[in-house]
């Protein structure tokens, strides 16, 4: 069952903010922990674009890090983390060395290089700015579909964008999922109006529409992006659990079951694949195994759903010949 937000700030510890720009055709969100959260990472597309994710690895010195970033921009959109590091230094957070303080913030980016935006951006590409901004707005409430990170994603048929969801595991662990939607495949079966995670659904969260009643060899043709374009869905996992660096970096790696059950197809050549997996530590586990297993399976299914309803609460982009949005295809299906 999920929580009232359906959001991954259901998990005690983190906030997220977001911001665009709608001439730039892309954006930046930005998840804060309250406290360092233990975290890890795991890519398994074949162009990802990341910074600082060494440092997650269960073999490195960080215990905990205070952020994460999920942008558009490609290697470009790299610079948000420098505007969320500049933001939590401004409030005296950082990993500590004698009298230097470094807020330690990882990120993943999407390439929404050629959907229509403004990208002839001068010298230095806005997205420190987009990251400040992000980090300043944080909060437990945000905007889905077209923004933050997600402003700017496409997928193969529909406009893709930014998605959560949440559950509850049976122990009373939270765990939540929020995703950047830019795949090279699709996250609706055939021409739509079903998604691939409609399964998974709870309630109304992506419309209602469950899966068809068959689904057959014309619903599984393959659909991508033309030609050799890079495309990712990146995201972030979260649970008030308390893990090791270990236990997170197993939970990304599950995760990533999320995007093969939310798209047909996922972990491509082109695609940059990546999922971070955050514990905020707030709940020990009981039954280590028993409890650990769960929370793995739901933060996919979590996964899944958020895939669905970051295409279902999509608006298209405002240019001339941008890709039509789920709403404006199937509002009234």
């Amino acid at each position: 069952m999920t929580q009232s937000r359906n959001l991954i700030t259901d998990v005690a510890g983190l906030r997220i903010g977001n911001a665009q720009d709608a001439g730039l055709g892309s954006g930046v969100t930005v998840a804060l922990f309250d406290e360092p959260a233990v975290t890890s990472v795991f890519a398994m597309g074949g162009a990802p674009a990341t910074r600082e994710t060494d440092l997650l690895d269960p073999d490195k010195m960080v215990p905990a890090i205070h952020g994460v970033v999920l942008s558009g921009g490609s290697a470009f959109g790299l610079d948000a983390s420098s505007g969320v590091q500049a933001c939590l230094r401004e409030q005296g957070i950082g990993f500590a060395v004698r009298d230097a303080l470094v807020p330690l913030v990882s990120q993943a980016s999407i390439f929404d290089l050629v959907n229509g935006g403004d990208k002839d951006w001068g010298r230095y590409p806005p997205y420190r700015e987009l990251g400040y901004e992000a980090a300043r707005q944080a909060g437990p409430d945000f905007a889905l579909g077209t923004a933050g990170g997600g402003y700017g994603a496409t997928t193969a048929n529909l406009k893709g964008g930014l998605g959560s969801a949440s559950a509850l595991t049976s122990s009373g662990h939270t765990v939540g999922a929020l995703v950047v939607v830019n795949s090279i495949a699709s996250a609706v079966i055939g021409d739509g109006p079903h998604f691939w995670a409609g399964a998974l659904e709870e309630g109304r969260e992506f419309g209602g529409h469950g899966h068809p009643a068959r689904v057959g060899p014309d619903h599984r043709r393959l659909v991508w992006k033309g030609g050799p374009q890079p495309a990712t869905t990146i995201a972030l996992v979260a649970t008030d659990a308390v893990l090791t660096k270990a236990q997170a970096k197993r939970l990304a790696v599950a995760s990533h079951a999320g995007l093969a059950r939310g798209l047909r197809f996922s972990h491509a050549l082109f695609d940059g694949d990546t999922i971070f997996a955050a514990a905020t530590g707030r709940r020990p586990l009981g039954d280590e195994a028993a409890e650990f297993t769960e929370l793995t399976a739901l933060a996919a299914d979590c996964l899944s759903r958020a895939i669905a309803r970051g295409v279902y609460e999509a608006t298209a982009l405002p240019y001339p010949g941008a890709q039509p949005a789920w709403r404006d295809r199937f509002a009234l299906a």
